[in-house]
């Protein structure tokens, strides 16, 4: 009842200033309309206030609004320019909303007007969901987070969640299939957004199996909603009568397209947990390495392992939960689950009492938790998902590379330490670290850099990222004042010893200028380029700090990325392969240098940049100091000068450059 008095009185009011506007002389005409655009970015706060403004909108747009401004013509409007509009925030984004708005009406009949027709507007409206899928499915790249307010990018969500609930989405079908490609072929641990393009996919658009383009679409909704012939038009229980009348070959040949159904594109239905249980239930142990489409190396584990695993998946696995089998099937292939204090860290988890504030978070995170699935269960399936796919560990709307970071290369490097660190936080709340040989506790430090954290995670980074944040801040104010990058301490006392000692900056403190470049250059190449520093490879991850910057090449920032390995791409060229916790498939950061996650011999979960496009937008890195001094001299000064050029015509342009040469 009071929701709708308010919308009410919101709607009195949207009236009232819109019959002030309509009416207003010359002279006040600017700060009524300023009182009218006011009182729309309120009420785009919600999706019932975007409704009230909907069914004016044929009187607000011919009060005048759009009168002498860019969109006083909506047959001469771009689509391409409406995300960069939207992002600049109000009034421009809110006369943006209204233009979208306007389009709409004309789209659906609800406006009549001759200045352009229903089903121009219908596709101009496609156009923009298309191009700004970022917020059709709230999920913005990097840029808009560092660019946008967050009643901004809820506003914007708002208006197209609005949209495509009015709108036929069968012009988009091409892009969609390509966005779901993007984020598939990066196997992220959390899927919720590919799930949702495919739910939308499944709702609101006619596919037909006859034509090439609807029929990709048409492979990823089975994946989730038929996996297999035999579960057409069946639910989870009529699957299970099914499997029970199957003999052992039939068993076979099920489990077989059951396992390849997941590895297509890593999105496990919950027809799978089904048939896994099923299996170890009735002890067909041979038939489950076929339904986890295991290769030799991974049967072979199995085969070791098979009492423990079954054990293990029974307590744990559920429909409700399912996608861990895929993380589950991954920790077999890579070997973690080899490991004794893996196995016996995970034995642990499973009697463990989760602290009150930890069980809310997992179960935030979990969007629909199902009370047949413990907070616990969700957890250690989080943690098969993050064990086995290290690289498709995200940091969701956070400003926590960092953290993300961390749980990442512990998943590769420390998986034991991980999941202790996972049991301790969960059972107290609380977790410490050292720092130059003090405690931190995160219970009694300061605010981290999330005020709010988003739970579009998985289990364990919402268990960890809010402590891990806090540490990484106090870690990073108690080395801040030395003159030089913080992070050349904190590194290797918040990811571990295996973090080389040697420290490169780009960036001095002293001077607040970019020193020495070249050398920093030559020094990135001798730690990190095949050809420059006897052929030697990577070991761990290198933590490195980039510049983020925009579609322009405009500085927006600093980001956190793991350098995983530099190695030829199929084409010869040697590229940078690197961990961006942000998940993101379109990339541009300007002079042509956009990141690419499939196609150029990238692993699942890895970017991937010509080397000296990622060497342009390094800023930092840990390398090894008393081998670097020797190599240093063997980079050509051609191959110096062509990072040089990108980053001074970028992000260099923020900054003073002096050629003072340091010593590295």
């Amino acid at each position: 009842m009071g929701n709708q008095t308010l919308i009410d009185n919101s709607n009195q009011k949207l009236q009232e200033l819109l019959e002030e506007f309509s009416s207003a002389t010359s002279l006040t005409r600017p700060e009524k309309a300023n009182r009218l655009m006011g009182q729309i970015d309120i009420l785009s706060d919600s999706v019932e206030g975007l409704a009230l403004v909907y069914d004016l909108i044929e009187e607000i747009s011919e009060g005048g609004i759009f009168n002498e401004s860019p969109w006083a013509d909506p047959s001469k409007l771009v689509a391409g320019l409406v995300n960069g509009t939207l992002k600049s925030g109000h009034p421009n984004s809110t006369i943006e909303l209204l233009s979208e708005l306007r389009l709409l009406a004309i789209a659906k009949g609800d406006y009549k007007t001759d200045i352009i027709s229903a089903e121009d507007a219908e596709g101009f409206i496609q156009e923009v969901i298309v191009a700004n899928l970022e917020f059709v499915f709230n999920d913005p790249v990097e840029e808009t987070r560092l660019t946008m307010s967050e009643h901004e990018l809820h506003k914007v969500h708002n208006l197209f969640n609005f949209l495509s609930q009015h709108i036929h989405l069968d012009d988009v079908k091409e892009t969609l299939a390509e966005e779901l490609t993007l984020i598939c072929e990066q196997r992220p641990v959390v899927t919720e957004k590919q799930r949702k393009i495919i739910a939308l996919v499944k709702e609101k658009i006619e596919l037909d199996p006859n034509k090439e383009g609807d029929q990709k679409l048409l492979s990823f909704q089975r994946c989730i909603y038929r996996p297999t012939n035999n579960t057409e038009g069946k639910n989870v229980t009529e699957y299970q009568a099914v499997l029970e009348s199957l003999n052992n070959t039939e068993l076979y040949i099920e489990s077989e397209e059951m396992g390849e159904s997941m590895l297509k594109y890593g999105l496990v239905s919950q027809y799978h947990a089904v048939i896994l249980k099923f299996l170890i239930e009735n002890e067909h142990f041979q038939t489950v390495p076929v339904a986890l489409g295991l290769t030799p190396v991974g049967e072979t584990r199995w085969n070791e392992l098979t009492e423990y695993l079954s054990d293990l998946i029974l307590k744990t696995v559920h429909i409700y939960n399912a996608q861990c089998i895929y993380g589950l099937a991954k920790m077999l292939e890579n070997g973690t689950i080899a490991r004794e204090a893996v196995r016996s860290g995970l034995s642990n988890l499973s009697g463990i009492k989760i602290h009150p504030h930890v069980e809310e978070r997992i179960l935030k995170s979990t969007r629909n938790p199902h009370q047949a699935v413990s907070a616990r269960q969700y957890l250690i399936g989080a943690l098969f998902r993050i064990l086995g796919q290290p690289l498709g560990v995200g940091q969701g709307n956070n400003p926590t590379c960092q953290s993300a970071r961390g749980i990442s290369m512990w998943s590769q490097h420390a998986p034991a330490k991980l999941i202790n660190m996972v049991q301790t936080a969960a059972v107290t709340n609380d977790i410490t670290f050292r720092f130059e040989g003090q405690e931190i506790k995160a219970s009694v430090t300061g605010q981290g850099l999330v005020q709010n954290l988003d739970y579009n995670l998985d289990a364990v980074s919402v268990t960890l990222v809010p402590m891990l944040d806090r540490i990484y801040n106090e870690m990073m104010l108690r080395g801040s004042g030395r003159a030089e990058d913080p992070h050349k301490w904190v590194n290797p006392a918040l990811y571990g010893q295996w973090i080389q000692i040697g420290f490169a900056s780009a960036y001095d403190y002293f001077s607040n200028a970019i020193v020495d470049f070249d050398g920093f250059v030559r020094v990135f190449y001798a730690m990190c380029h095949p050809n420059y520093n006897g052929g030697h490879k990577l070991i761990y991850p290198n933590p490195v700090g980039i510049f983020i910057t925009s579609s322009k090449g405009e500085m927006l920032g600093f980001h956190a990325v793991s350098l995983l390995r530099v190695d030829k791409d199929p084409s010869g060229e040697y590229r940078a392969y690197f961990l961006n916790p942000n998940n993101e498939g379109r990339q541009d950061w300007g002079q042509n240098i956009k990141p690419s996650v499939f196609g150029n011999g990238e692993y699942h979960g890895e970017s991937s940049l010509p080397l000296h496009q990622f060497a342009a937008r390094t800023y930092a890195f840990h390398f090894n100091d008393l081998e670097a001094e020797n190599m240093v001299d063997n980079i050509p000064a051609s191959e110096v000068e062509k990072v040089k050029t990108l980053a001074k015509d970028s992000w260099g342009k923020s900054y003073t450059w002096l050629e003072t040469k340091k010593k590295w």
